[in-house]
């Protein structure tokens, strides 16, 4: 069976192509959501698929970017898939685990993403050592005010109280009163 899922990133995007494609590309059945990528264990239509097929089966995305926003989120839903026997296959992109060229494409894929965002950390890393040496960054502001919490604690209260008042953890409390 050809189990399809879709997924837009908002309430205001159309699931219309998506759905059109994976119907054109032979799913029986579909589920589809309109959340937020970021974080598969979320996803409850994702997880009701997963559920759903059978050894023998194939889930069916348009793109991989569908299906999981970060590699760890990718080999968890794809080692699910292998125990279960599960295939997975994309309508514009070259991958099907069902061959060894798309599993092989997939792994590539992820390798490049590790890559990419390995790349993008060490960039934002130089761009903040670069504005700290200018005198441009400072980081983020402070969001909790320690003279609040010292004259709290000065009044008697205890860092619970003091945490519970200020809607803040009590290690923050703590943090705060040893600065």
């Amino acid at each position: 069976m050809i189990v399809g899922y879709a997924r837009a990133s908002s309430a205001d995007q159309s699931l219309d192509i998506q759905l059109e494609a994976l119907s054109s590309a032979g799913a029986s059945k579909t589920f589809s959501e309109k959340l937020s990528g970021t974080k598969a264990s979320n996803r409850q239509e994702l997880h009701r698929a997963i559920e759903f097929v059978r050894e023998g089966d194939t889930l069916l995305i348009t793109r991989l970017d569908r299906l999981a926003r970060s590699v760890a989120d990718l080999e968890t839903i794809v080692a699910t898939l292998k125990a279960k026997g599960v295939h997975l296959k994309a309508t514009q992109q070259p991958i099907d685990t069902s061959t060894p060229a798309g599993v092989a494409f997939l792994q590539m894929l992820g390798v490049f993403a590790q890559f990419e965002t390995a790349i993008r950390k060490e960039r934002q890393l130089e761009g903040i050592a670069k504005a700290k040496e200018e005198g441009v960054y400072r980081g983020r502001k402070a969001t909790i005010d320690t003279d609040r919490i010292r004259s709290m604690k000065a009044e008697g209260q205890t860092p619970t109280d003091i945490a519970k008042a200020l809607g803040i953890h009590r290690a923050s409390v703590y943090r705060a009163l040893e600065a």
